[in-house]
Parts: structure tokens; C-alpha cells; sequence
């Protein structure tokens, strides 16, 4: 019996961009300073997620120490609204908030994913397991952390028991009509898929880190024919009745690219741009550990537009804008 619910439906999309992000600048590991370890800064800073808090900016992003494993951590940046537009020329200094410390995440802490549950400020992060450098199955696990008065506190590791899974990644949580884990599995055949669970309130109520398994997973949707895989970008954000998502798609000469769609508040796709709306362009997003890469981790409204936060080809970290109206006008042209 398969452990997947498939209702995907038909999604018109084309292997073509209408580059609409503003790129308003960019973040390198050069210009960030660290206050609470050892090394001055990282080697790299990339795959950022953000909050708007009153008039500043909370990036939670991704930074490596070194590149003999690769191991990741969480760095947390405050920047006021006010001085986005001077990012590329500032310094910023930071803390380490979440860090490799048990065997789910020991080989490193990966593309936070933050947003507001019910007033708490959550992240979801890729954690690299015990066994990432063993051949074998659950190599990658999502994990939460919930921010309190002490920092931030790892609850709940996320496992999916319908499945021989290699990693599980480009997860995070929502809540849309309950609270639901959206995340990408990488099965041992082999295979991707991105899915939804839905997950009970108290997965964000414990005192301390525990597991939760997860079965008969929602196929939420597919690749296209010129993708080799899709991945969950952002989390949801409110647009009257709906809910504006973000995603990466890799396309078969194997650049990171970004489409939008809607969801309705059951997470069913009410619409898709035809095409991407973002791809790489800047040499910053050209060359880098990972060439030809945008990857979207973060996505909030002010005013009448949207910033989004990206990863720059696995280096910096960027920040760009979206004429929210513009965006809305493309995926009203695509509804389902």
C-alpha cells in the first residue's frame, strides 16, 4: 500500500522566467562578525529565513565555520528596515542562536525555516543526523525550535515511517486551519516528493527535544517535465483568503530557480505562476559553492510588497522585493 496520499493536479507551468525581484542586496560571511565564538566570521552565510519585528529585520541563516565537513550552524542578524538598502556595504554582527548538539542535528544545522505560530516565533531546520556520513536511511531529519526568554529550544524531530527515507529536507511548519509540517522526502528508490502532514498543536508545547513519526503523507505537488526536482521555498504567508508560497525548482541543467503558488487554507494549490519568477543573475548567485543557485527561505509583507530572503549560490545570503500586486497578477492568470 502506498504511504502517499496523491491528489496533485495538472499544474500549467513553463520552462521560461519573468525575473520580477528587485535585488535590493546581499549579505557575505566577510562582513559578519560573530559574538559568541572563537573564529572572527564564518567562511559562509547563505540560505537565510527572516522576521519583521516592529521596524527591524531577524535573519536566521545558515553559516560554515569550515569546509572539512561542512557543518552548519544558526546565526541571527538584526537589521533595521530603514538600512536594508545599504546591506551590501554594512558590517553585522551576529550570535550562533542554534547549533549542532544532539544526534539528530550533530553534522550540522541547515536552512532555517522561521515564521509565527499562535504568537511564538518557530524555526524548522534541516538537521544532519548521526548517520549523514553513513550510507543509509534517515541522513537528514526536520527539526523544530521554539524562541523563549533563554534562546531558542529544539522540541521535536520529525520521522516518516512510510517510507525507506535518505533525508527529509525544506521543511517547515504552518498553520492554515491547523498546524501542518510541509517538507521534501528523498526516498531510497530514489525519488522526490513534496509533501504536508498534517501534525497535532502539541508538537510545539514540549519541554523538551522528542520524535514524532509521521505516515500517509499528502503529495502536495510534482516536478515538471524540464525539473529534475522541486523543493518548499517559504512559509506561507496570508493574502486575503489564500496562502502565498515560494519554492525552488532545479531544472535539468541543474541552475535553482523560483516559482510561486497559492494554497487554499486545506493546502490545496489554487494557483501557479506559468513560469519562474526569479532565477540566477548576479554574480554573486552565478558563482559560489553551489553555481547558478536562488534558494528561497524566507518571505514577509510590508506595506504593499514582499521581501524575500535567499540563498546565493550556497555563499551570501540576498535580499530582494516583490511587487506583491504584480506577483498576485501572474498567479490570477494560472488558477487551477
Amino acid at each position: 500500500m502506498s504511504s502517499f496520499i496523491d491528489e496533485v493536479v495538472e499544474l500549467e507551468r513553463e520552462n521560461r522566467t519573468v525575473d520580477i525581484v528587485k535585488r535590493i542586496g546581499v549579505i557575505t560571511a566577510d562582513r559578519v562578525h560573530l559574538t559568541n565564538h572563537a573564529a572572527d566570521h564564518p567562511v559562509t552565510i547563505f540560505n537565510p529565513s527572516i522576521l519583521v519585528e516592529n521596524d527591524d529585520v531577524k535573519i536566521y541563516a545558515r553559516i560554515v565555520l569550515g569546509y572539512f565537513t561542512y557543518t552548519s550552524a544558526v546565526i541571527e542578524l538584526e537589521i533595521p528596515i530603514a538600512e536594508l538598502n545599504y546591506l551590501s556595504e554594512g558590517h553585522y554582527s551576529g550570535r550562533i542562536v542554534i547549533q549542532p548538539d544532539n544526534k539528530y542535528d550533530i553534522w550540522g544545522v541547515e536552512d532555517p525555516r522561521s515564521c509565527i505560530i499562535g504568537g511564538k516565533a518557530v524555526i524548522t531546520y534541516s538537521g544532519r543526523t548521526v548517520n549523514y556520513f553513513r550510507p543509509g536511511l534517515e541522513r537528514v531529519l526536520p527539526t523544530v525550535a521554539v524562541r523563549e526568554e533563554g534562546g531558542w529550544k529544539k522540541i521535536r524531530v520529525f520521522t516518516f515511517s512510510g517510507e525507506k527515507v535518505v533525508s527529509d529536507k525544506d521543511a517547515f511548519l504552518a498553520d492554515t486551519n491547523g498546524l501542518t509540517l510541509f517538507h521534501r522526502l528523498h526516498t531510497q528508490s530514489d525519488e522526490y516528493h513534496c509533501i504536508t502532514n498534517d501534525v497535532p498543536a502539541e508538537v510545539l508545547k514540549g519541554k523538551r527535544l522528542s520524535k514524532s513519526a509521521l505516515s500517509k503523507a499528502r503529495i502536495a505537488l510534482k516536478a515538471a517535465s524540464f525539473e529534475d526536482k522541486i523543493g518548499w521555498g517559504t512559509p506561507p504567508i496570508k493574502v486575503g483568503q489564500e496562502y502565498l508560497l515560494l519554492l525552488h525548482g532545479v531544472d535539468n541543467n541543474q541552475w535553482y530557480k523560483v516559482f510561486a503558488v497559492l494554497m487554499d487554507k486545506h493546502t490545496n494549490i489554487t494557483a501557479v505562476t506559468r513560469g519562474y519568477i526569479m532565477e540566477p543573475r548576479e554574480s554573486y548567485e552565478v558563482y559560489g559553492d553551489r553555481p547558478f543557485t536562488v534558494f528561497p527561505c524566507g518571505l514577509c509583507k510590508v506595506d504593499d510588497k514582499l521581501l524575500v530572503s535567499y540563498g546565493a549560490a550556497d555563499f551570501a545570503s540576498g535580499l530582494g522585493e516583490i511587487d506583491l500586486s504584480r506577483l498576485m497578477s501572474l498567479l490570477d492568470k494560472n488558477r487551477i
